[in-house]
């Protein structure tokens, strides 16, 4: 099994921290095909990181945010997760965060290196990045996550299933990275406790879902999906009513 790595989590915590603000991104690139609405032109995704910078916040990776977190020093910091590893990310996302000083967690799959979105019945096909793509976004500053190994539903997934889309995929990151891999990505953001015991037990230090309802905690992280559609209006909203829809998570600052 692969090393583990330390947990957000707070040595004695005994209440409940404020839930963390952490945008979910896909694809960015063209949206005029897009009916699961994953996509964001590089034109909106620059907007919408100045509004962050404007407004006095700075997008970063989510290991960098739980990590603040922990020293108390998150305020102005907020989470940019970007799910499925699309070779867009690296003409379209990286020059964008660049710009506007910002880093990002990008969560990929190991197990369809240089494939497409496949698991989308309907759209275009995607390209998803090559190894070589992982490597040149990790020099870049970004996170790498997994996102498993094949895009799959790890509630429906048998034992042995549910093991290599964990394990293996966090095993073959580092392989392919040659660093520690410490977050990971539901598929659909689909999460069960099974999946959450899963990837604790595979050694990972915490997990993004989307709404994981009555489960909370580092391994079931909430997000706010953005889209083309968050102008700088929908984006004031979402982030100051985000703590008012979530939970605050335990074992968090």
């Amino acid at each position: 099994m692969p090393s583990s790595v330390e947990s957000p989590l707070r040595a004695g915590a005994t209440r409940p921290g404020p839930v963390p603000w952490i945008a979910m991104y896909h694809s960015v690139g063209d949206c005029s095909d897009d009916p699961y609405r994953v996509t964001v032109t590089p034109g909106r995704l620059d907007r919408q990181l100045r509004w962050l910078r404007g407004h006095g916040l700075r997008g970063v990776s989510v290991a960098e945010l739980l990590a603040a977190r922990a020293r108390g020093e998150g305020r102005g910091l907020v989470g940019l997760t970007f799910d499925d590893g699309y070779a867009d990310f690296l003409d379209n996302a990286l020059p964008a965060l660049a710009r506007w000083e910002c880093t990002a967690t990008l969560f990929v799959l190991p197990g369809r290196l240089g494939g497409d979105n496949a698991w989308d019945p309907l759209g275009p096909r995607k390209p998803l990045l090559t190894a070589h793509g992982i490597r040149h976004a990790a020099r870049a500053g970004v996170e790498i996550g997994s996102h498993g190994l094949t895009h799959i539903d790890l509630t429906r997934a048998d034992d042995t299933t549910l093991r290599a889309e964990t394990a293996e995929s966090r095993a073959r990151l580092e392989e392919v990275t040659g660093t520690p891999v410490t977050g990971f990505c539901y598929p659909y953001g689909t999460v069960d406790q099974r999946a959450v015991d899963a990837v604790r037990e595979a050694g990972y230090g915490y997990a993004c879902a989307i709404d994981p309802g009555a489960l909370s905690g580092p391994y079931t992280l909430p997000r706010v999906h953005i889209g083309q559609h968050d102008t700088a209006v929908r984006l004031f909203l979402k982030h100051r009513l985000h703590r008012l829809r979530r939970r605050p998570v335990e074992g968090l600052r």
